[in-house]
């Protein structure tokens, strides 16, 4: 991992629910990201863009380092946040898809709750305030850790 620290993946690897392995938790959900980021960065017209190549290692490297710590919620929530991520990102909108990554790290890191999985919901279904639900979601998860900025 980068010297930097990823905010999001730092949020998850806080949660009770990751005590143990938070090093691991942390270190996958940003490589991950760092993937994320370069796939949704890369090029579409570029037949070798070595971005997206890097990203896909990336992306690789996180999913099993988190598999390797055989935490199935985690899993699950990061699957969660990469289909969100995924549909907002194809529609463009960004801060959804920032929402989605911040209310995963809170389902990771402390775990998923009935205003979660409703707020995810509404993300599906294209509600125009579901990134503010699943802000809010992250916010009353995280006792308001999440909003730290």
């Amino acid at each position: 991992m980068s010297s930097s620290r990823d905010r999001i993946a730092a949020l998850a690897a806080r949660g009770p629910r990751v005590t143990g392995h938070a090093d691991a938790v942390e270190a996958a959900i940003a490589a991950v990201r760092d993937g994320a980021r370069r796939h949704y960065e890369a090029d579409p017209h570029d037949d070798l863009d070595l971005e997206l190549l890097q990203g896909d290692a990336s992306y690789a490297e996180g999913l099993s380092r988190l598999a390797q710590t055989g935490d199935l919620v985690a899993i699950a929530e990061l699957a969660e946040v990469i289909s969100l991520t995924a549909a907002a990102q194809a529609a463009g909108d960004e801060v959804l898809a920032e929402a989605a990554w911040e209310a995963g790290a809170a389902g990771i890191g402390w775990g998923p709750t009935p205003e979660l999985v409703g707020a995810r919901a509404r993300a599906r279904s294209g509600d125009p305030a579901a990134a503010s639900a699943l802000m809010a979601a992250a916010r009353q998860i995280t006792g308001d850790v999440a909003s730290g900025r």
